[in-house]
């Protein structure tokens, strides 16, 4: 990884080489595609007659299901060659491919052969299919990890922008130009250019350089899956990522036949709602890394399907019931209609929190998955997302076929995507756990972090930290990477309310020895196994939580958990709770609902670690008394 400065945005990367060149090679990859599709796609639904007696209707589907065909075929093994090969040396490989396929496509045009320029949509499709694991696994090998967010957050920027952008050229290339093999020259010059960028992207090594290559697409494509089912949160997030681009897909498929018989719209107007939706997509993907403090934040996953079920089902609301007069329209008549605006609106943010939900997936996806597997993982992704797609277009079609109008079609899927979520929540907590806490440090209060840096990202330890307010973990947990054991006191985990967030966070009760020895020895024991399996734990030495601000004396049960199980503990102290709703200051907690307003200002300050021979409770109270400082 490159030593070059830590840039002060997402925006920064833009200039750095072990990124830029890549972002152009990528989006030059993605325009082209889109470019030679959509001109292809107009070609065949005003000129079929002149080309074939399929009727137009078949030939798109047929032209989208030929594009889809080669993530089936070949994914497996773009994985294998992505996981085996330099990254950079197969991106310049795929170009050269793209180049070549350009010339198919206009030999095609100039023959007037149908059957030619399908083929060259069949190797467009192969082209995509074998940079798709270059394209998500190369990141985490130029970039750092608070880096992540910000990259990922451009890719997918670039993508739904060169979707549009390569959309709208390829639709004006068939329709304006003279002949339409100027589409295909096009898409040649725009190869070449991607060609010339990925000269520049920096060497990526092979994690697995002597990986023998299975050419078995049914068994690899298998074992590609198994991979991402070892880790069950990965593979919950692919299905998270596929379950979105089935949604989304199904909402852009629709928008044509949408504009013109439910909008009254005429051809441009298309284009609109094709904007509106890539600004918000656009604009969520970059609030990602504001939001999230330039690390992966999946607590904005819950976040971003709570919007796509919320606006999808008023966008059923918010669609006209009947087609206005003088239809179809012009933009700008169309925009002098009032509930035009509000289903503007409704798309983009559709697309706000579609970025907000995509973008930290496929970075969990990059951080969670084994680095010499990651590519063949990744890999699996593109071919379930595909097979979602499939599915959801199929689906689709049959309700629509049955006399289901687009509206009722889109709430349909918002309700199923409300459901598809609850789902996968409900089996990794983590994702909700992490939405609780970022909520509570987003609207509660404002955090400040100091030091976190010092939590490690891998491996055992031990936090220590004093004890203000109920939702202590919580806030330790917002500023924290990876998932906390916390042992707390056993009434505490057994409040009403809360009690629901402390046992999804698999927090561990405990009980004074004189009130329940059985139930002290199964803790200390859990925290064993816990630290044994390579787990952080989370300890309020005091023992309870402060009726008068000041600290109680550290308990030695620390002693007994460093003295059995050696691990560092990292030393934190909460500032500003005191006095806050969830605090004891005055009386009994949660008795005076805001106490102190919204946004009120706290810290987390985190020091460096203490070895386990060292950590006496009395040395632990003063250098988290030393971190915390006067402000309580």
């Amino acid at each position: 990884m490159s030593s070059e400065s830590t840039p002060h945005s997402q925006f920064a990367l833009l200039k750095t080489r072990r990124f830029a060149p890549f972002f152009v090679t990528q989006f030059l990859g993605a325009f082209n595609d889109n470019l030679f599709k959509n001109a292809l796609v107009v070609l065949l639904t005003f000129h079929a007659a002149s080309w074939t007696t399929l009727a137009p209707e078949v030939l798109t589907n047929l032209a989208a299901g030929i594009f889809i065909v080669p993530f089936f075929l070949f994914s497996a093994t773009a994985g294998q060659l992505a996981d085996k090969y330099d990254k950079s040396k197969l991106a310049r490989l795929v170009k050269v491919l793209e180049m070549l396929i350009m010339g198919v496509a206009a030999l095609g045009f100039f023959m007037h052969s149908l059957t030619v320029l399908l083929g060259a949509l069949f190797l467009l499709g192969l082209h995509s299919t074998l940079f798709g694991p270059v394209k998500y696994a190369i990141l985490p090998q130029h970039l750092r990890e608070d880096e992540l967010v910000g990259g990922n957050a451009l890719v997918e920027t670039g993508t739904f922008v060169a979707i549009l952008v390569g959309t709208l050229a390829g639709g004006l290339l068939a329709g304006a130009a003279g002949h339409p093999s100027w589409g295909a020259f096009a898409g040649l010059l725009v190869a070449a250019a991607g060609f010339l960028a990925s000269f520049s992207i920096p060497a990526a090594p092979p994690p697995v350089p002597d990986l023998a290559v299975n050419l078995n697409p049914v068994s690899e494509t298998w074992r590609n899956i198994g991979f991402a089912r070892q880790n069950r949160t990965v593979f919950l997030s692919i299905l998270g990522i596929s379950w979105f681009w089935l949604y989304g897909a199904l909402f852009l498929a629709q928008f044509p036949v949408y504009a013109k018989n439910v909008l009254g719209g005429n051809e441009t107007s298309v284009t609109l709602l094709l904007a509106t939706f890539t600004v918000g997509i656009g604009l969520g993907s970059m609030l990602c890394e504001k939001l999230s403090g330039q690390h992966v934040e999946i607590g904005l996953v819950p976040f971003g399907s709570i919007g796509l079920t919320l606006f999808g089902l008023d966008l059923v609301f918010a669609s006209p019931a009947s087609l206005p007069a003088g239809a179809p329209l012009a933009i700008g008549s169309l925009l002098g209609l009032h509930q035009t605006w509000r289903v503007l609106f409704d798309l983009f943010a559709l697309g706000l929190f579609g970025g907000f939900f995509i973008v930290p997936l496929y970075v969990l996806i990059q951080l969670r998955s084994a680095p010499e597997q990651r590519a063949r993982i990744i890999a699996a992704n593109n071919i379930l997302n595909a097979l979602f797609m499939v599915v959801g277009a199929i689906v689709a079609a049959g309700m629509l076929g049955n006399g289901l109008t687009i509206p009722l079609l889109f709430g349909i899927a918002a309700l199923c995507n409300a459901l598809v979520a609850v789902y996968i929540y409900t089996l990794v907590p983590e994702f909700m756990l992490r939405f609780v806490a970022w909520l509570l440090i987003h609207s509660i209060y404002r955090l400040e972090q100091k030091g976190i840096e010092h939590i490690p990202l891998e491996g055992p330890a031990v936090l220590i930290c004093n004890h203000v307010s109920f939702v202590d973990p919580l806030v330790i947990s917002s500023a924290c990477r990876r998932p906390i054991r916390f042992v707390m006191d056993h009434r505490i985990f057994r409040m009403p309310l809360i009690s629901f967030i402390f046992r999804h966070m698999r927090a561990i009760p405990i009980a004074p020895a004189r009130e329940d020895p059985v139930m002290m020895e199964a803790a200390f024991a859990e925290v064993a196994r816990a630290l044994a399996e390579g787990e952080l734990v989370g300890i309020f030495p005091e023992g309870r939580i402060t009726d008068n601000g000041e600290f109680y004396p550290f308990r030695p049960g620390i002693q007994r958990i460093v003295g059995q199980t050696p691990v560092p503990v990292i030393p934190l102290a909460l500032r500003g709770l005191w006095g806050s709703f969830f605090s004891r200051k005055d009386g009994p907690a949660m008795s005076k609902p805001l106490r102190r307003g919204l946004f009120s200002k706290i810290g987390l300050v985190a020091g460096a670690p203490v070895a386990p021979q060292a950590a006496t409770p009395e040395y632990l109270q003063a250098l988290v008394a030393e971190l915390r400082g006067d402000w309580k």
